[in-house]
């Protein structure tokens, strides 16, 4: 959010992600994305904090330190990030699987088997009973 005079509106750690943004290139996002990023940003660095704290306190250390923090955040990357599959591997999978024809489209209509069909009857009329009920 920007006034006419060129100051923005938006709290600081959204200005901060807009800039981070820019950086990367990104100049058009849902004002949102800030927000949801910013929500993201203090989950994991809340996790990371915790779990550093849980090495300290393991290695019996009066204070948290970086080495603390750099174990949590190598545990917490390993866990939680996965490496995508290598670029050729992809294209490979992609020849293989593109390289099996589509079935050809049917004309008409497709409905599943008549069993599965909610079209067909759904009650059933017995013969022989009269007004006698």
């Amino acid at each position: 959010e920007v006034q006419p005079g060129g100051a923005s509106t938006a709290p600081a750690r959204v200005q901060m992600v807009g800039e981070i943004l820019a950086s990367m290139g990104v100049t058009e996002y849902d004002p949102k994305v800030s927000h949801i990023l910013l929500e993201f940003v203090h989950k994991y660095v809340a996790e990371i904090v915790q779990d550093a704290a849980a090495f300290q306190e393991h290695a019996n250390k009066p204070a948290l330190d970086t080495d603390d923090v750099r174990l949590a955040i190598q545990s917490k990357v390993n866990g939680m990030f996965a490496q995508p599959p290598p670029r050729e591997f992809m294209i490979e999978l992609g020849r293989a699987k593109n390289s099996v024809p589509l079935p050809l489209i049917r004309p008409g209509v497709h409905l599943p088997p008549p069993e599965d069909c909610n079209a067909g009857t759904n009650y059933v009329v017995l013969a022989g009973r009269g007004a006698e009920g």
